[in-house]
């Protein structure tokens, strides 16, 4: 199992990574037609890939046992939920 920080998920990611397009590539949008669009973007894609780097997550094993310890706790505390049906 991977923990991932919950405000960095994988959709977290790709709606960064499409808000960097937005502001690098397709703003201003003047393009005159389709084609300028795709070169302009795989000219991106280019640059971005020959300097991605992977991301190095900083949540560690450590924190993960310390998250669950919290949750354990939590839940610990928490009286069980009411039934779903009221009584009369």
């Amino acid at each position: 199992m991977v923990h991932t920080p919950v405000h960095a998920s994988w959709t977290n990611q790709i709606e960064i990574f499409f808000s960097i397009v937005q502001r690098k590539v397709v703003s201003p949008n003047d393009f005159t037609d389709l084609n300028e669009v795709q070169g302009r973007l795989r000219a991106f894609e280019d640059r971005y890939n020959a300097t991605a780097q992977p991301f190095q997550w900083k949540f560690t094993t450590s924190n993960l046992d310390d998250l669950l310890a919290r949750l354990d706790r939590h839940t610990a505390d928490q009286p069980e939920e009411a039934s779903a049906t009221p009584e009369t």
